[in-house]
C-alpha cells in the first residue's frame, strides 16, 4: 500500500507539474524599454549640404537583390552605367544577393564594424531593426523636399518624379515613427495561380473573388484517390492541392480580414491570440487530409502547379513568369509539364466584399555616413532608380508595377499592358495578369506596423504554420494545449516576450475548458491523496501507541 500510495503522488505530481509549465511563463510580461534617448531633428542626424560638390569622386555601395533573374542584374547594370554618365564623379558597386534575408543579416553585421552600404534595397521592417544603430539609415524628410536635390529638384540632372507623382499608398509604407526612412522601389502582392481546367474537371466553377471556403472545399476534394492510390483529379501519384509558397504572408492576411489581431502601431504583439488558434486548427484538418502543404515543406509551388500536381498556387505576382504551361521560367523538366488554362486570382478572402491582400517589393534606404557629400550622392543614385526607364524596365521583368504614377500613366507602360499574350516572354499574359491584378488593388493592400521586432515577429506567425503542418504529418496531435506551447516556443525563439501586450498574454494565457478541468481534477485528487496520506499517518500512530499500552 504504501509504494502504490507513494507512485500515485508522484504521478500526480508529474502531471501537475507538466500541466503548469504550459502556464507558467505567460504571467510575466517585461516591458520594451525606450532605447533611443532624446529624439534628434531630421538636420542634426544628416544635414544637407548647400552645394552637390562635383570636383571631387565618389564611391558608393549598392546592395540590391535579383531572383537569379539575369534581365534584372542587366537593369541594375544599365542604371548604374547611365546615372554614371549624368554624373562622371559617382562610381557605383553593385552588390547582387539572392535573398533579402542575407542582405538584412550583412547589414546588421556591417553596423557594428560602421562598414554598411550606401544604398540598400530592403524592408521597413529591416530598416526598423538597422536603426536600433545611433543614426544609421538618413530620415529622408528633407531630401524629398529639397528645392535643389529634392525629388525633382532644380540641381538633378535627370526627369525624376516629384513626391506627388509617386503612388501615395507606396510611399506612406516607408514612413515610421513619423519620419520617412526609405523609398519605394517595386511593388508586388500576392496572387493565387489556379488551375482552372482542374477546377472544371472536379466540377467547380471559379467565382469572381476567391474564399477560404471555397479553395479549402475544393482542395479536400482533390485530394481524393483511386484504389491504387493514384489522386482521381490527375492520375498521379503526387497533388497538394493547395500550396502557399509565404506562410507568414498566409497568416498576416487571414488575420487581417478577420479583424483580429496582429500588432499595434505602438510595436504591441497581439499575434498569440483565440482566432490564430482557430487558424492554425483549420490548417491541421486540411493538412490531415493531404490537402495543404507549404514551399518550405514540400518546395516551388510553380513546379508543383506545372507538373499538375496542384491546384491553387500562391505566391508573389513576382513570381508570375514561373507560373503556367507557358511559362518563360519553367523550372521541371518537359516530359513533368502538363498542358492547363491558369487563372490569376487575388488571394482567398473571408469578405470578398471587402478583399484584403498584403502589399509587398522592396524599397530603398539611405545610410549614413561620415562624409555629408557622399550621402548626398547616395541619394542622387537612390532618386534616379525611380525614373521612368528604370521603373518601367524592372516591373517588365516579372509581375511588379511601377511605384510612381508618372511612369504608371506613361505610354511606353501603358502600351505594354495593353499588349498582353503577344508572345511568351515579354508579354507574357499570366505576368501581364499578376501585374493588372496589383493595380486594380491597390487601394485594397496593407502593411504591418513597422518596429523594431516586427521582421521577428513576421518570422513568428509563418512558423506557426509550418510547426503545425509538420507536426500534423508526423503524425502528432494538434490541439488547444500544444498550440500554446507552441506560443511560448515561438515567444522565446524569436525573442518577442519583451513585446508581448499584457492582453494578448491573458487571452492565450487562460487555459481553454477542458485543461482548467483537468487541472482542477488533479487538484482534487492532490488533496484526496493528501487526506489518505494523513490518515493513515493518525492511524498508524494509534496502533502504535495501543501496541505500547498493551
Amino acid at each position: 500500500m504504501r509504494k502504490a500510495t507513494r507512485r500515485l503522488a508522484l504521478l500526480l505530481t508529474a502531471l501537475l507539474c507538466a500541466s503548469l509549465l504550459l502556464t507558467g511563463c505567460h504571467g510575466r510580461r517585461v516591458a520594451l524599454e525606450d532605447a533611443a534617448g532624446e529624439e534628434k531633428t531630421v538636420s542634426e542626424i544628416y544635414a544637407i549640404p548647400e552645394e552637390f560638390d562635383t570636383s571631387r569622386n565618389y564611391e558608393i555601395s549598392f546592395w540590391a537583390k535579383n531572383d537569379t533573374n539575369l534581365t534584372q542584374v542587366a537593369i541594375y547594370k544599365q542604371a548604374i552605367e547611365d546615372f554614371q554618365k549624368l554624373y562622371p564623379n559617382i562610381t557605383v558597386n553593385l552588390r547582387l544577393y539572392t535573398d533579402y534575408g542575407r542582405i538584412y543579416n550583412d547589414v546588421i553585421t556591417n553596423i557594428a564594424t560602421d562598414t554598411t552600404p550606401n544604398v540598400c534595397i530592403t524592408y521597413p521592417d529591416h530598416i526598423a531593426t538597422y536603426l536600433t544603430g545611433e543614426d544609421t539609415v538618413v530620415p529622408l524628410d528633407e531630401l524629398f523636399t529639397h528645392e535643389k536635390y529634392g525629388l525633382g529638384g532644380s540641381e538633378v540632372r535627370f526627369d525624376a518624379p516629384t513626391a506627388e507623382e509617386i503612388v501615395p499608398k507606396f510611399l506612406n509604407e516607408c514612413a515610421f515613427d513619423g519620419r520617412y526612412y526609405a523609398i519605394p522601389y517595386m511593388r508586388s502582392t500576392e496572387a493565387v495561380y489556379v488551375n482552372k481546367t482542374f477546377v472544371e474537371k472536379l466540377g467547380y466553377t471559379l467565382p469572381e473573388t476567391l474564399t477560404w471556403d471555397f479553395v479549402r472545399e475544393l482542395a479536400d476534394a482533390a485530394a481524393a484517390k483511386d484504389e491504387n492510390g493514384n489522386y482521381l483529379v490527375n492520375g498521379q501519384k503526387v497533388m497538394i492541392p493547395f500550396l502557399y509558397k509565404s506562410t507568414d504572408n498566409m497568416m498576416i492576411q487571414m488575420l487581417r480580414q478577420l479583424d483580429a489581431g496582429y500588432s499595434t502601431a505602438e510595436g504591441e504583439v497581439l499575434l498569440f491570440n483565440d482566432t490564430t488558434e482557430e487558424l492554425l486548427q483549420t490548417v491541421a484538418e486540411h493538412v490531415e487530409r493531404e490537402a495543404f502543404s507549404t514551399f518550405k515543406i514540400s518546395s516551388y509551388p510553380a513546379n508543383f502547379l506545372n507538373a499538375g500536381q496542384c491546384i491553387f498556387a500562391v505566391d508573389s505576382t513576382a513570381g508570375a513568369t514561373w507560373m503556367g504551361s507557358d511559362a518563360p521560367l519553367i523550372d521541371i523538366a518537359e516530359d513533368k509539364l502538363v498542358q492547363f488554362e491558369t487563372a490569376v486570382m487575388t488571394v482567398p478572402q473571408f469578405d470578398p466584399e471587402n478583399p484584403q491582400m498584403i502589399s509587398q517589393g522592396p524599397s530603398m534606404c539611405v545610410f549614413n555616413k561620415e562624409d555629408p557629400q557622399e550621402v548626398l550622392a547616395s541619394w542622387l543614385f537612390a532618386q534616379y532608380m525611380l525614373t521612368d526607364a528604370v521603373q518601367i524596365a524592372y516591373s517588365q521583368t516579372e509581375g511588379y508595377a511601377p511605384v510612381t504614377t508618372k511612369a504608371q500613366n506613361s505610354a511606353e507602360y501603358q502600351d505594354y499592358l495593353a499588349r498582353a499574350g503577344e508572345d511568351n516572354d515579354l508579354y507574357y499574359d499570366i505576368k501581364l495578369q499578376a501585374t493588372q491584378l496589383l493595380l486594380e488593388n491597390t487601394e485594397n493592400t496593407f502593411v504591418t506596423p513597422v518596429f523594431n521586432g516586427s521582421a521577428s515577429l513576421r518570422n513568428a506567425a509563418g512558423q506557426l504554420v509550418e510547426e503545425v503542418t509538420k507536426s500534423v504529418r508526423r503524425g502528432d496531435r494538434v490541439n488547444a494545449f500544444t498550440i500554446r506551447a507552441l506560443y511560448d516556443e515561438m515567444i522565446s525563439l524569436y525573442r518577442l516576450d519583451q513585446i508581448v501586450s499584457s492582453a494578448a498574454r491573458e487571452e492565450f494565457g487562460t487555459l481553454p475548458a477542458g485543461a482548467a478541468a483537468l487541472l482542477g481534477a488533479l487538484g482534487v485528487c492532490w488533496v484526496s491523496m493528501g487526506v489518505y496520506v494523513t490518515v493513515g499517518r493518525i492511524r498508524k500512530k494509534k496502533l502504535a501507541k495501543s501496541s505500547g499500552n498493551d
